[in-house]
């Protein structure tokens, strides 16, 4: 989630000459201008060369890892190929964030290779499973899945637009993207389902979003710069300010840290979807006043963050791609506890530092304890506008305080201070969410989903015995599950 962000000066500057490639790009190697060919090969040539200038000859690890992971491909078969380019993508990145942690200075950005090794991961695993599954992730058009050439696979992964920073996108999105069709589908219909004429005829311009964007990270990044140095999280486990500071305001303080924490990763990430934008890519359909939208893959939401009134929702809109991608290869596949091993799964991708597996073992903790609060607790809200909003500045303020309190060791890193501001709040949520979760017990969702469709079915059948007609039992049921 965070350790995919790299900040040096020399960060910056690439994607800076990524925007400004990206437009000539769009420009004068339109689709109705040039061949694929040309653009999948100006595209990865100039991804090697951002790679090379960012981090020297470590990027050669993009290319060993691209190339063990399509000889599993070509050799595997459609039907293990999947598994074996999971087992060894995700291996050979850990053996790379094993290297750059314990024989490397982790401080120095030169041996940081293995952010943009974290997106290719994304990319090959969510491409391998595509073709898998033998479906595309594009709503309004499937595209044939088929196995790429070796030059369609190197600029997937290694494309000068997403190589530094990403976002993971689908390969059928991306081929799209190169060939000119992405547009043609989404032409047909707007946000009402309706022909939309005025845009069938043209193309959309991104300016208008890509400007957008560039605005926000301007501000993102003035933020961030304004109270990064005087709100230093590290602050928060020092004795002098531990034992001088009443507890209610060192949550104040822990909260405001992580608030000034956050525009970092707005800045990457907006600047990297801003870049794919100006490029022509992330098109995806038209808003109801016909204008286009530019979010196919974005990667956050910043007021839906801010505002979060649970911690399911503060994790949908952060990352987003990341999420998506954690969804498809092991929430909707994994048979035994899926929460479990996608926070486990995430915390072998982002790396070996200790931090990054308490921060996630809380989130489990953290995730069953929302889910059963919201489950048990949230319907006796519900009975009032004014009850509502009680109950959502309630959940704002806690989902705020538990997102704060869960990824301290995600920047501290370390086991020793991590514990240590553990032991300053006297693993309070820690303890609260197992009491939760053990008074109010929430069946397993996909138990809930199973007996749901059960009752579906058992009412579809009396229905027909009676001759009645069951969209109304069908109606009052999604009422409930909403």
């Amino acid at each position: 989630l965070m350790s995919t962000v790299p900040v040096p000066v020399n960060f910056v500057a690439c994607q800076l000459f990524a925007l400004l490639m990206a437009v000539w790009f769009r420009i004068y190697l339109h689709p109705s201008k040039t061949s694929p060919f040309i653009r999948h090969v100006v595209a990865t040539l100039l991804g090697f060369y951002l790679a090379l200038f960012c981090f020297g000859w470590y990027s050669l690890h993009f290319l060993v890892q691209s190339g063990l992971s399509y000889g599993v491909m070509v050799f595997a078969g459609l039907e293990h190929m999947h598994k074996y380019c999971f087992i060894v993508t995700l291996g050979y990145l850990i053996l790379c964030q094993i290297t750059r942690v314990y024989v490397f200075d982790y401080g120095m950005y030169s041996a940081d290779f293995t952010g943009p090794m974290m997106v290719i991961t994304q990319k090959i695993t969510s491409m391998v499973f595509e073709i898998h599954d033998g479906k595309s992730s594009v709503k309004v058009s499937v595209f044939k899945v088929r196995m790429p050439s070796l030059l369609e696979y190197l600029s997937y992964n290694c494309n000068f637009m997403g190589i530094l920073a990403g976002p993971t996108c689908s390969y059928n999105d991306y081929m799209a993207f190169i060939e000119g069709t992405c547009y043609q589908p989404r032409h047909q219909e707007n946000a009402n389902g309706k022909e939309n004429g005025k845009h069938k005829q043209s193309e959309p311009s991104p300016k208008n979003g890509v400007i957008s964007k560039l605005c926000t990270c301007a501000i993102s990044l003035f933020i961030y710069l304004s109270l990064c140095k005087l709100l230093p999280v590290e602050h928060s486990i020092d004795d002098d300010f531990v034992n001088s500071t009443p507890f209610h305001l060192q949550i104040v303080y822990l909260y405001l840290a992580m608030l000034a924490l956050r525009p970092k990763y707005y800045f990457v990430w907006t600047l990297a979807d801003a870049i794919n934008n100006a490029a022509g890519f992330g098109f995806n359909g038209y808003n109801l006043d016909g204008s286009p939208r530019w979010d196919l893959i974005s990667n956050l939401r910043i007021l839906d963050i801010e505002f979060a009134t649970s911690f399911k929702m503060f994790l949908d809109n952060w990352n987003i791609q990341t999420a998506l991608w954690l969804k498809r290869v092991c929430y909707e596949r994994c048979p035994i506890n899926p929460t479990a091993a996608t926070f486990l799964l995430s915390a072998m991708w982002h790396g070996v530092y200790p931090g990054y597996y308490l921060t996630f073992l809380t989130g489990i903790a953290m995730t069953m304890a929302a889910r059963a609060v919201r489950h048990n607790i949230r319907p006796y809200f519900m009975v009032s506008h004014s009850y509502k909003c009680i109950y959502d500045v309630i959940t704002w303020a806690w989902t705020q305080v538990a997102i704060s309190y869960t990824v301290v060791p995600f920047v501290l890193l370390a086991v020793g201070p991590s514990l240590k501001f553990y032991r300053s709040w006297y693993f309070c949520l820690h303890l609260l969410c197992l009491l939760v979760v053990l008074a109010l017990p929430v069946k397993p969702r996909r138990r809930q989903a199973q007996e749901q469709q059960e009752s579906l079915q058992k009412d579809s059948v009396q229905d027909k015995q009676t001759g009645h007609n069951s969209t109304d039992n069908n109606c009052n049921q999604k009422d409930k599950d909403t």
